[in-house]
Parts: structure tokens; C-alpha cells; sequence
């Protein structure tokens, strides 16, 4: 029996609301939309939605680049790998208020250097980094 091949292109509603993950399975949230950057029609960033109270909706959001996000297709879900924790503490941003740049420096700890980074001020390189 032949396994299916992932798709290779998917529209960006089949995405929203899908579960996102770290890798040891800790529920992140899900995600709650996908940014265009309208210039060059790429991806500018996924908003996750983490943190759930009680009978509240998510109310934490944050900017995520597309590129440190993997997919499991046969899950459904997004994974992230990054603990709770750092999402407890890293700042989001107001759902009414979402931004035209994502700063992405929350993830600095995680990932040394996003890709498609908007604003660097607040992410560190690592000397493999650094251009030579």
C-alpha cells in the first residue's frame, strides 16, 4: 500500500485553527491566523494563540516566523519547539491591536536567529551566525 505524499501547497484557512505543539507534545495553542506581507505576498508570520483560562478564549498572542514551524500532516498540528514556560513569559500582543512588523526577539532564547527576521534589535547571533 502506497503512503500519501504531503501536500505540497495548502490555502491558509485549511491552517487556521489547526493544534500547535512543542516537541514533547505539550499543547501550545492553535493557530489563529496567517499574515501575508503584501509586498512580496510571503508569509510575514503565524499568529499563535496560547493560553487558555478556564472558560476564556486564548488570551495570549504571539508572532511566530514561518520558518520554525514544522508541520505533522498526519497529526494535523503545527510543532513549535518551545516549552510553556517560555510562552508564560515572553511578551504577546493585543488582539485588537495586531503588528505590521513582528518582533520576533521572544524567540531569541530558543532560536539564535529567525529566519525573515523583521526587527533584530532584541535577537542575539551566534558566531556561526555573523556574516563572514
Amino acid at each position: 500500500m502506497e503512503t500519501a505524499k504531503p501536500p505540497k501547497v495548502l490555502t491558509a484557512s485549511t491552517l487556521k485553527g489547526d493544534k500547535v505543539t512543542n516537541a514533547k507534545g505539550e499543547d501550545l495553542g492553535k493557530v489563529e491566523e496567517i499574515m501575508l506581507e503584501l509586498a512580496t505576498g510571503r508569509v510575514a508570520y503565524v499568529v499563535l494563540s496560547f493560553g487558555r483560562a478556564g472558560w476564556m478564549p486564548n488570551n495570549k498572542l504571539f508572532a511566530v516566523p514561518w520558518e520554525v514551524l514544522s508541520i505533522s500532516h498526519h497529526d494535523r498540528k503545527f510543532i513549535l519547539n518551545v516549552s510553556k514556560e517560555t510562552l508564560k513569559s515572553a511578551p504577546g500582543f493585543d488582539r485588537d491591536k495586531w503588528p505590521d512588523e513582528a518582533d520576533f526577539g521572544w524567540l531569541a532564547k530558543e532560536f539564535p536567529v529567525p529566519m525573515n527576521v523583521t526587527r533584530t534589535e532584541n535577537v542575539t547571533r551566534t558566531e556561526n551566525d555573523k556574516p563572514k
